[in-house]
């Protein structure tokens, strides 16, 4: 699906747009619901997503780049979010994670910071 079918599936009718899409990545499908989030907008498995939006939601952006998975963070509730690196225009972006994303993959991203240390530990 291109990115432009994305967005125009996004804007529709939920009732009529498509409940799964093909992980630009791992090329996995996944369901466009996710438990925990409004805004589904990367893969539950390998945490990839497409630069679609400026804002959560909106799918504004022209850019449609692949977005890698570079970290995750934690809000002072808890809550924590995945940070996304555009590999086109370079653009961050934090978003919320989604209760059915991958542990492992969330967590082999929380402890990067200690396996590849820029100094010796």
């Amino acid at each position: 699906m291109s990115k432009s079918d994305f967005r125009y599936a996004c804007h529709r009718d939920r009732s009529t747009s498509p409940s799964y899409l093909k992980c630009r990545h791992c090329g996995t499908e996944f369901s466009l619901d996710a438990p925990g989030t409004l805004h589904r907008n990367h893969c539950p498995w390998c945490l990839w997503s497409v630069h679609l939006d400026d804002t959560p939601g909106d799918r504004a952006s022209d850019c449609g780049g692949s977005m890698e998975p570079i970290a995750v963070s934690a809000r002072p509730d808890g809550e924590w979010l995945l940070v996304h690196r555009c590999c086109t225009c370079h653009a961050i972006h934090a978003n919320r994670i989604a209760g059915d994303d991958s542990e492992r993959e969330l967590l082999a991203l929380a402890v990067r910071p200690l396996a590849r240390a820029p100094f010796p530990i």
